[in-house]
């Protein structure tokens, strides 16, 4: 996809409140919670039982008077009901359609079920309206439509959230827009937060300001090996975050075994916990990647997952079993690599700082050699982490050897954009003459900074 690079860029951040509750406020906001989580699912079933309709508005005429009259929901609310559970369909039936054709390719087996049932809505989340279900007041007060009332609370968060909101309230015109907001429960500590929307204008990028060049190559051994023109690399490990997830899966094993209450207990506990931990380890990781005035390369890795097999997968069926615990490990790994997570914090943390993080294609990354220009499989020894060219004998460690790929080009996206004022956000080869055409420029790609034959990355902590 091409787009024209605009002047007005918006970057949305979400700030998190911490809501300072009475207990009589408390009840009211949880009766609010419930009853608009009972409404989605009500809401949920009416919609699966119309044909799995993803339309908003013919739900609405549907559910509507039933969300005034039986669920006592506000208006704003009973509105935002339907669209929300409409979203939810249209996500699922994207998801059902990428699927079947991910079949059709041979990808996978395995049928997507998101939809043989009407979702279901567990968490306490209520979606309000800003200046219609929740409004700002002085003193760090927030006013809260529930379904006894408005009440009005003081909150707490990180200074930098706050300072934006008082500057919102107090000049609209050269400040963030506040946006819709959500109450969010959390079990753990019993508390409930305000999720608030803030869209920040950002500054200018002009493509001729722009001084560093960098790719970012992911994967499960290194969760993220960055590389810039200068050849300062930087390699983001993942051990620690694979030795963390497997004690967590240790102990749910472990919990769901005993089956008792005060293990159901335990486990309502851990529940999040190791999603919470990787999230704060890709959050990290794309603070130290996210430098200012760069453009920054990421590999467009969609479908990644159906295209790639464990290697565990290639023994014969006679001696390869889907259960071992080889093929599990692996599946599990498989599952909780977050690559795309990591790839949306570095765009946005990119955006605050006045840098731009790109797609590029990511064939052959691994394969192609960025001093001679070689690809071959056979640059892969036993697909081990060692890159050895076959043509000029070029040794390097192959996550750097995808990442400085990606960095070259990255390169000859930005001679675009400099040349033709658009920007290639995300690379469209679904042509075979596109993907032809771009391979050939990147085949003569070359690396102009001396390559070292031996590791020349300095270690980072993956958390």
């Amino acid at each position: 996809m091409i787009i024209e690079f605009v002047e007005d860029m918006n970057q949305v951040i979400t700030a998190k409140l911490k809501l300072n509750l009475t207990d009589e406020q408390k009840s009211s906001v949880r009766d609010t919670a419930l009853a608009y989580r009972d409404a989605l699912n009500y809401a949920s079933t009416i919609a699966f039982d119309n044909g799995k309709s993803s339309n908003g508005a013919k739900l609405q005429k549907l559910v509507y008077n039933n969300l005034r009259a039986d669920f006592k929901l506000g208006a704003q609310m009973a509105c935002n009901v339907p669209r929300q559970v409409a979203a939810t369909f249209k996500s699922l039936l994207t998801k059902v359609k990428q699927n079947n054709e991910a079949i059709k390719k041979g990808y996978t087996k395995k049928r997507f079920k998101g939809l043989d049932e009407a979702p279901t809505y567990s968490s306490r989340t209520v979606t309000l309206n800003y200046q219609r279900d929740y409004s700002f007041k002085s003193d760090r007060q927030v006013s809260i439509g529930t379904l006894n009332g408005r009440i009005v609370v003081p909150y707490d968060g990180w200074n930098k959230h706050l300072d934006l909101i008082k500057t919102a309230r107090r000049v609209p015109r050269h400040a963030p827009n506040i946006g819709a907001a959500k109450i969010v429960y959390q079990r753990s500590s019993k508390t409930y937060y305000l999720m608030v929307s803030l869209e920040i204008e950002l500054p200018d990028i002009d493509p001729t300001t722009i001084t560093r060049i960098s790719g970012v190559d992911v994967g499960m051994r290194y969760l993220a090996v960055e590389t810039d023109l200068s050849n300062k690399s930087a390699f983001y490990s993942g051990k620690a975050s694979r030795h963390r997830a497997n004690q967590y899966h240790k102990a749910r094993r472990t919990l769901q075994r005993k089956d008792t209450r005060s293990a159901k207990r335990r486990l309502i506990a851990l529940s999040g916990r190791e999603r919470r931990f990787i999230a704060d380890v890709n959050h990290q990781m794309s603070k130290e990647i996210a430098k200012p005035d760069s453009l920054i390369g990421l590999e467009n890795l969609t479908g990644i997952r159906d295209r790639t097999k464990s290697k565990y997968a290639k023994k014969t069926v006679g001696l390869f079993n889907p259960t071992s615990k080889k093929q599990r490990r692996a599946n599990r790994n498989k599952a909780r690599w977050s690559f795309a997570e990591l790839h949306s914090y570095i765009d946005y943390k990119a955006n605050l700082v006045g840098s731009l993080a790109t797609k590029v294609p990511a064939h052959y990354t691994s394969q192609s050699c960025p001093k001679c220009g070689h690809t071959s499989k056979g640059n892969r020894p036993n697909k081990g982490l060692m890159f050895r060219c076959e043509c000029c004998g070029n040794e390097l460690h192959a996550d750097l050897v995808g990442a400085r790929n990606i960095a070259m080009r990255t390169l000859l996206v930005r001679q675009d954009w400099t040349s033709t004022g658009s920007l290639s956000v995300s690379p469209d080869v679904s042509r075979d003459e596109t993907k032809a055409e771009i391979m050939k420029r990147f085949s003569e790609l070359r690396w102009s900074v001396d390559t070292s034959p031996h590791y020349t990355g300095t270690p980072v902590s993956g958390g």
